[in-house]
């Protein structure tokens, strides 16, 4: 504010009331000014972390749909697997039923040796006449299921 310091020339008064009003309207007019840069710093953060904000959805948008495609691979592969072990089981089956007949038709063979040995038949003309009928050809069949599968 201005004041007289001893200066033999009067302000009016009416001067520094106008002195006062201009640099509380420059005051008034920085700060406005003022204001509306951090505005203006404010709406551009806002629209940067926007666009950040857009770029992150649409990343994970994509990442989403590379795991869904993923999921949708491995479902349809797990779908392979298992119609393929169903065959393998239904295989594995079977095998053991045959496996299981020929046991049974070599125990009923090696019992019929059994018998002609017992019965004191010449074992070596036996053998000459049908060679099937060998106390050593008719070894038990050994399967397990590992033995099915294939590696």
């Amino acid at each position: 504010m201005a004041t007289s310091s001893g200066n033999s020339s009067q302000i009016p008064n009416n001067s520094g009331s106008d002195e006062v009003l201009m640099v509380v309207d420059e005051r008034k007019r920085k700060r406005m000014q003022s204001n509306r840069e951090s505005a203006r710093r404010s709406r551009m953060r806002k629209q940067k972390h926007l666009d950040d904000l857009m770029c992150q959805v649409t990343q994970l948008k994509k990442e989403n749909s590379n795991i869904l495609s993923s999921i949708n691979m491995t479902t349809q592969q797990y779908g392979n697997v298992e119609a393929e072990n169903s065959v393998l089981r239904a295989q594995m089956m079977e095998l053991t039923q045959r496996l299981q007949s020929l046991n049974e038709i070599l125990t009923y063979i090696n019992n019929s040796n059994n018998n002609n040995i017992n019965n004191n038949y010449y074992y070596q003309e036996d053998f000459q006449i049908n060679p099937w009928n060998s106390m050593y050809v008719n070894q038990p069949i050994m399967a397990s299921a590992d033995m099915l599968y294939q590696y």
